[in-house]
């Protein structure tokens, strides 16, 4: 193996788990290197001890014992989103892919030349190579630096007159502007088949290949799969601009010969044609599975798991994105291809990603990495204000422009890469904001002061993701907000954390200048003189910058009309109802549709668990929510039915059955709350109100959504002073729920519990999958 640097360095990024998981005897380099991982010989001590032997077939005797016979190769995936896997790949798996190469894409006979260019630790450089080998044409070996260069590889492809050629998308966007620019419309007329694979083929640059090859001579093709499948598993080809889209989308077409296709749902069960599945693959182009994994012979019996989603539309099969690009923001499912799509449609972007930090996580960030056509293409602030009028406000990422965007060796987008960098820059906690433009004009003098904070502890909340300057009119979402920071001062220092997601981020506002008046010792305002609003609800109707000024009220200023830009409160905008029959249809999909789309221990048990499941955990409960009389709604001004709490007394609770997966939840929820209940809290009825289920309805905006959470919050403590109740007991899983209940509701923490510890009475771990943050916490709030 004669590997060039980058080759090299692309192997020791992924391949030091390729050495050490591998355990190869040796290894064979151009340089002495990789020391400290296993033996190394240089390929030209290996060519000189090998001089003076036979270049004839091995004979038995010269074999390898003890190894699979039918054993090709073992490859490594890319890792561009993980950590990178030996695959093994067997004789039979390779043929199968390279006859049904042969018998749809032959070689003519003026192809003597076919290129190799791909890395020899690809998928794709396996077919590339012995394609062409063992059908007696030439290959041409294509120098990496040559590869990355479009006027030197069209300048190769012409001299050579290569009939063929395999590539990543961006590399085909690449050559099409050289190609442009050139006066010579006979260029590379000869290449006639172009297959793009590895990444997504957008169908613009499918159009502007025909575009380029206008005569119906030239082929696209657009390959899709995996390492694990040997490079492709389905294929669509097209001869005309006619052939590119179905639904707008470049199809990735039919199954290979001898392979099967599934679109599958959660329950495993096939999709109806139309609906969006996740694929599953079958057949003899199927890898024996992974390294140090079992021995796998009968290929139609196992199914891979590919992780992405299409549908069937028009008999041809269409992308839908990955199972994993679709992530939780503020409780709405969003689909990173989705967002990219529209990223990319825009004027002036060249080429981009659109990529989730540490998606569940408090610090999560929707990240959109581009690069534009010319110097005085977009920036990044005109980026994200074109994309409002495409997508919603939750699907906005921050837009980081870039002079290049990091490829791996195979030319796929190395997404690691990208993330670190996000992370080294921006993910680490600091809260430089050196590079904001703080303006304060149209502000009195006597409230610069309180400005100042404001304005200044938003830029530490933001950092380097501001995307404009700061003034009474900047609206959060405006300046780069998706996420806020929290504020812990243990210890007497300003530390500023990790993020949480909140659903609205003037609650996080509110937090931060309630949190021991962080703002007030920055500028070393005496708190004596100086005092914020306790009250979120004021906070929650902030649009502005200006108008959370206007809730900071105290000696240094009075209320301004200037500074007042958004919609105050005016009068009582909801009103609670006792629970009553009339309300079960609203309510009971109110719980169905917030738990089962938004539940965070629920997500765990996915598959098995069922948006008919709620149904009927709500119908087992209907009666005694109403005779214990302890529930309620909450209606707009209108008769809205806008959210429900559902209550018990804790130590009167009637028994529930429950006939589903949902079990399991409750199962857990009654391990963590029974030793509380009977050490912890007051003992009797009439002493503990138990807050059991929470939930608002699907059409609610971020902002409203805090509204009734609040005032659900409040009318709680209501009924529980006037039915003599000691306190309020409740169990939270939602970090939002979690940080208000702390922050702003004094609940006192009774159990912290780390939800991936716990083992079920069956012996299992039923969220063993849950990241170590995930918690649940038990709660008490005195009366």
């Amino acid at each position: 193996m004669n590997l060039d640097k980058q080759e090299r360095s692309g192997l020791v990024t992924r391949g030091g788990d390729a050495l050490y998981s591998g355990s190869p005897n040796s290894q064979v380099s151009d340089t002495a290197g990789y020391e400290g991982l296993v033996s190394a010989v240089t390929y030209a001590e290996l060519e000189h001890e090998t001089r003076d032997l036979s270049a004839g077939p091995l004979t038995d005797l010269e074999m390898l014992t003890g190894a699979s016979a039918d054993l090709a190769i073992v490859l490594y995936t890319s890792g561009s989103t993980g950590v990178p896997k030996g695959v093994r790949l067997s004789h039979r798996t390779v043929l199968n892919r390279l006859r049904w190469q042969w018998r749809v894409f032959p070689y003519g006979p003026e192809e003597s030349i076919c290129v190799f260019k791909t890395a020899l630790t690809f998928v794709d450089s396996v077919s590339e190579m012995w394609g062409p080998l063992l059908c007696g044409r030439t290959i041409l070996v294509v120098p990496r630096d040559v590869t990355k260069d479009p006027e030197r590889l069209v300048a190769l492809l012409e001299q050579h007159r290569v009939g063929r050629l395999v590539l990543v998308p961006s590399l085909l966007r690449a050559i099409l502007l050289y190609l442009g620019l050139k006066s010579n419309t006979r260029l590379l007329s000869h290449l006639k088949v172009w297959v793009c694979s590895g990444e997504t083929l957008q169908a613009e640059l499918a159009r502007e290949f025909f575009q380029q090859f206008p005569d119906g001579s030239h082929v696209l093709c657009n390959f899709y799969g995996s390492t694990e499948v040997m490079g492709d598993v389905t294929y669509h080809v097209m001869a005309s601009s006619q052939d590119i889209t179905q639904d707008g989308k470049v199809p990735i077409g039919c199954p290979l010969d001898n392979t099967l296709v599934y679109l599958l749902d959660q329950q495993y069960r096939p999709v109806v044609i139309g609906d969006v599945g996740e694929l599953f693959v079958s057949g003899l182009n199927l890898a024996d599975g992974y390294k140090f994994g079992g021995a796998n012979k009968h290929s139609y019996s196992r199914l891979y798991r590919t992780g992405d989603f299409a549908r069937v539309s028009k008999g041809t099969l269409l992308y839908e994105g990955r199972t994993d690009s679709q992530v939780k923001v503020r409780g709405h499912r969003v689909d990173l291809s989705e967002v990219e799509r529209a990223v990319l449609s825009l004027p002036g972007v060249d080429k981009g990603i659109v990529l989730c930090y540490k998606p569940g996580e408090f610090n999560q960030a929707l990240l959109a990495f581009v690069t534009v056509e010319s110097n005085d293409g977009p920036t990044n602030v005109n980026i994200e204000e074109m994309l409002t009028s495409t997508i919603a406000s939750y699907m906005m990422p921050q837009v980081i422009v870039m002079e290049t965007i990091p490829l791996l060796v195979n030319g796929k987008i190395d997404r690691q890469s990208l993330l670190k960098s996000y992370e080294n820059n921006n993910g680490n906690g600091s809260c430089n904001h050196g590079k904001a433009e703080l303006d304060y004009s149209n502000i009195p003098d006597k409230k610069i002061e309180a400005a100042r904070a404001l304005f200044e502890t938003v830029a530490s909340v933001l950092g380097s993701s501001i995307r404009s300057r700061i003034s009474i009119a900047s609206n959060f979402y405006e300046l780069g907000g998706n996420s806020l920071n929290s504020v812990d001062l243990r210890n007497g220092s300003n530390k500023i954390y990790g993020t949480c997601d909140l659903l609205n981020p003037w609650v996080g506002i509110a937090i931060l200048y309630l949190a021991k008046g962080f703002l007030l010792q920055r500028t070393n305002i005496p708190l004596e003189r100086f005092f914020i609003t306790s009250c979120v609800s004021e906070f929650i109707s902030c649009n502005t910058l200006g108008d959370v000024l206007n809730k900071m009220r105290g000696e240094y200023y009075e209320e301004d009309p200037i500074l007042a830009h958004g919609k105050q409160h005016d009068g009582r905008r909801y009103v609670a109802q006792m629970l009553q029959d009339s309300h079960r249809t609203r309510v009971t999909d109110m719980i169905t549709t917030s738990f089962y789309q938004k539940a965070d221990l629920e997500r765990w048990l996915m598959p098995d668990i069922r948006m008919e499941d709620y149904t009927e955990l709500m119908d087992s409960m209907w009666e005694p929510l109403l005779e214990k009389n302890l529930s309620f709604v909450v209606q707009t001004q209108q008769g809205e039915t806008v959210g429900v709490a559902l209550n018990f007394d804790a130590n009167d609770e009637p028994p529930v059955e429950i006939n589903s997966k949902l079990e399991i939840v409750f199962t857990f929820l009654e391990h963590l709350e029974c030793p509380i209940r009977e050490n912890q809290l007051p003992q009797g009825k009439g002493q503990v109100l138990h807050g059991l289920m929470m939930a608002t309805h699907s059409s609610m905006s971020p902002q409203q959504n805090v509204e009734v959470i609040h005032f659900m919050e409040e009318e709680m403590l209501r009924i529980a002073r006037k039915g003599g109740f000691a306190g309020v007991f409740t169990t939270n899983t939602s970090p939002l729920t979690q940080q208000l209940g702390t922050d702003i509701y004094d609940y006192q923490t009774l159990l912290d519990y780390q939800v991936n510890n716990y083992v079920a009475p069956d012996g299992t771990k039923p969220f063993s999958e849950a990241p170590n943050w995930q918690r649940a916490i038990c709660s008490w709030r005195l009366i």
